[in-house]
């Protein structure tokens, strides 16, 4: 059975985990006990923990992380030999955990700081807990007890509620049923309370109520998740009141309608009825609660992926599933559901949530006052970048979970008509969903008051539409991890114009922002200005930029994005497209990535760099086992497959008419079929950039690609010639060393039009079956119909420059 399941197996040890609910770690010098690890018991019961079952399977987890001998004695001095930041790397690694948002409000003894946690896990959010809000705030010697009044307190609770950064502000709340107390029995409380021994520790359930009340009150109008705290572990709760179905007054109550509730650890001891209430009206998300110490978070991790399996495959055994719907079962459950939840936009290994709580007073129209527009974006067949735009009270109400209408005929669009091109199939007749994908959500640094989303193309809910570009490159990136346990990385070299209108005698032009040189400094100091706020904004975005610099043409720069996950890529050159053009229009410029707009200059270029990776190595890398000029054996006949379709892949990354004015020879663009180490005359660049041995390559780069292309379809093509290549195990020919036109008789030309790149992808079979058939002839008949149009129409090349 494991056989049988070993794609599944390797989705749940794989997912990087989002960990919703966990709590601090402490420093090694803590009076805490490390026994604590294994139990919550305190005092003398403590002292039993060794002999319970879940101590003995826990210790014994450890000590093979550990690599040492399972008794508590040499797993203790293991962790003193390699001191916390050691140990805590070791565990937070093999937990595979990406994200943690952390409750911060139980203290331990020297409890690290929740900063500090940033150097074990890429990024650490807050969960606020509103009991130790309200504590803070009446523990305050700048404040009298005597002065306080219930309207007084509800001001300044609310005032600290909404200056908390609100990144990761997230609300939690310990208590469970709602009691029937009125605003004066609120009042009667906090006088009592008041009255009380500092420090105060608020009890009071008619005050924790209120309180309650208020914050999920702002937390429903700004869409952030109320966690309520269930079942042991809490002394101040009544078991007896803790099932979850006691919610019922809060679920049927108009005020909270939309809240967005979590139920932690199960609502243990009342899973079952818990998982009634998820089956209903929600989803299942993951969390260790891990505390204190870091093997807690990978015992958590552990055995929650263990079972997650075993439930899975053993649906996946009884028939209620299949195989791959059991894999994106684990996705959702580690990752993708806590994504949506709570609105986190995942980018190279991070999360940046974005929500945001304004200063101003609240109001029922908070979040049209926050953000008013919602643009859901997708990049069609043309490559261009299109959206529909939805009221944020409509997207959050409706359209986030269910999506927005588009007709058939977008997928069949070209750059010179907003109707299908004959061939496509694609008619206006019939309607698909665009699917807002939520880990994309991103507040437009540019325009404070929107958000933008990437979508997904589903023919009906759950089901992804064949057409969809981005559903064509998860398929084909499944099938290389599927087959060969391999995913590939992307990096972007993003090249654009910037070009000012010049209007003379009633005519207007665009010119050249500048007429400088390659590198040049003056270029540089003169768009300066454009140019830091793109990076901000892209650094807002979290997109990496590793350079930039002016390029060789009049008014030409470049922006190079580091390499991340390809499906993660494509959606940041998306958005890097879309920011770089929109900060340009702020300083009343055009950025055009249009790759000739200029006859009589230098193109512009996407060139992408792809790498393969395994387990977190570089596997297009070579070795002392294998070495062909610097790459892998797998390296080599991924490059190979590529190499071999090269022709057919420019359809996708040269997919204009306008895109072979630029490939040409001697303009590093890549004109002749041929590869070489380092040569940037050669289409195919293997490179060795700075920190890799001389005698290796770390990724290859493709020159023949630009910013026509739509991203997610060419990337598709790429993955798909490369699965082909290891399929079949080809071998590339020896590598051209110089300048690809001093072999021109010898060597074969690239296509030297688009037509040529049509005809090679109508007989490739191989992209035609792992791309799909319906999707090419569609991409096919866009391309021959650009063809007959700017052919006839040579002037219209004019207007490109304000669609790419």
């Amino acid at each position: 059975m494991e056989a049988k399941y070993a794609a599944l197996r390797r989705a749940v040890e794989e997912t990087a985990a989002v960990d919703a609910h966990a709590h601090n770690l402490v420093a090694a010098a803590s009076s805490f006990p490390f026994l604590r690890c294994f139990s919550e018991a305190a005092g003398d019961a403590l002292a039993f923990a060794p002999h319970s079952l879940s101590f003995k399977r826990s210790l014994k987890d450890i000590a093979e992380l550990y690599n040492c001998e399972a008794s508590l004695e040499k797993v203790e001095e293991f962790r003193k030999a390699q001191g916390l930041p050691s140990i805590s790397s070791k565990c937070f690694q093999a937990a595979n955990i990406s994200a943690i948002l952390m409750d911060d409000g139980i203290e331990f003894d020297r409890m690290l700081k929740l900063e500090s946690h940033k150097d074990f896990v890429p990024t650490v959010g807050r969960v606020l807990r509103i009991e130790w809000l309200a504590e803070t705030i009446i523990n305050d010697d700048s404040f009298s007890g005597s002065s306080w009044t219930l309207d007084s307190f509800t001001e300044t609770f609310l005032s600290k509620l909404k200056s908390y950064p609100s990144e990761f502000l997230l609300i939690y709340w310990t208590n469970f049923v709602l009691s029937s107390a009125c605003k004066t029995d609120a009042e009667d409380s906090l006088r009592k309370e008041l009255a009380g021994r500092r420090p105060f520790r608020i009890t009071n359930k008619s005050l924790i109520d209120y309180l309650f009340t208020c914050s999920l009150e702002i937390a429903v109008m700004f869409h952030l998740p109320m966690q309520i705290h269930t079942g042991f572990g809490d002394k101040d709760l009544d078991l007896r009141k803790c099932n979850p179905l006691h919610l019922r007054a809060v679920l049927e109550d108009e005020r909270f309608a939309k809240c967005q509730l979590v139920l932690l650890h199960a609502s243990y001891p009342f899973s079952k009825e818990a998982s009634y209430l998820a089956s209903v009206y929600s989803q299942v998300m993951f969390s260790t609660d891990g505390y204190a110490f870091p093997e807690t978070y990978y015992l958590g991790a552990r055995r929650a992926r263990d079972v997650v399996y075993r439930v899975l495959s053993a649906a996946c055994e009884d028939g209620d599933l299949s195989i791959q719907e059991a894999i994106d079962a684990v996705e959702d459950i580690f990752r993708r559901n806590a994504l949506d939840l709570y609105k986190l936009n995942v980018a190279n290994g991070s999360i940046h949530q974005k929500t945001t709580i304004p200063d101003s007073r609240i109001s029922t129209s908070c979040v049209e006052q926050e953000v008013l527009f919602v643009r859901i974006v997708w990049n069609d067949a043309s490559g261009q970048h299109r959206c529909r735009v939805v009221p944020a009270g409509r997207f959050y109400e409706i359209a986030k979970n269910k999506g927005v209408g588009l007709t058939f005929a977008s997928m069949g669009m070209t750059s010179f008509c907003d109707g299908p091109a004959d061939g496509t199939n694609l008619t206006g007749v019939g309607e698909i969903r665009l699917m807002p994908d939520m880990s994309t959500i991103l507040r437009l640094p540019w325009s404070r008051r929107e958000e933008m989303v990437m979508a997904d193309m589903q023919i009906r809910p759950g089901e992804a539409w064949e057409y969809c570009p981005r559903y064509a490159l998860r398929k084909v990136t499944k099938v290389l991890l599927d087959e060969f346990n391999v995913t590939m990385k992307a990096g972007f070299e993003n090249e654009f114009y910037l070009r000012r209108k010049l209007v003379s005698e009633g005519h207007e032009r665009w010119v050249p922002y500048d007429n400088s040189s390659y590198c040049s400094t003056s270029s540089f100091d003169g768009a300066s200005s454009i140019l830091q706020e793109v990076y901000s904004s892209l650094e807002e975005a979290d997109i990496v930029v590793e350079q930039l610099h002016a390029e060789a043409g009049k008014g030409q720069f470049e922006v190079a994005l580091k390499y991340v996950l390809c499906t993660l890529a494509a959606d940041n050159l998306i958005y890097a497209r879309e920011i770089i053009k929109s900060v340009a229009r702020k300083h009343e410029l055009i950025a055009t990535f249009l790759p000739k707009p200029d006859l009589n200059d230098i193109g512009s270029g996407s060139h992408v760099h792809l790498s393969l990776w395994k387990n977190d190595q570089n596997v297009f890398m070579g070795s002392n086992e294998y070495n062909y000029y610097g790459m892998s054996n797998v390296g080599e006949q991924f490059l190979a497959g590529v190499y071999h379709h090269l022709p057919s892949i420019l359809a996708f990354t040269a997919p204009h008419p306008n895109s072979y004015d630029r490939i040409q020879p001697n303009t590093w663009s890549g004109a002749y079929l041929c590869w070489g180490k380092e040569n940037r005359e050669a289409p195919l660049r293997t490179a060795c950039p700075p920190g890799v041995p001389l005698d290796m390559v770390s990724n290859f780069e493709i020159k023949s690609f630009d910013g026509c292309a739509n991203p997610h379809l060419e990337l598709a093509a790429i993955v798909a010639a490369g699965i082909d290549g290891l399929r079949r195990g080809l071998k590339l020919p020896e590598p051209i060393e110089s300048n690809p036109a001093d072999y021109a008789s010898k060597l074969k030309r690239l296509p030297q039009d688009l037509l040529e790149s049509v005809e090679s992808l109508a007989a490739d079979k191989t992209l035609h079956e792992l791309i799909g058939d319906k999707l090419i002839t569609a991409i096919i008949a866009v391309r021959k119909a650009e063809i007959d149009h700017y052919s006839k129409n040579p002037g219209a090349f004019g207007d490109l420059i304000h669609r790419y």
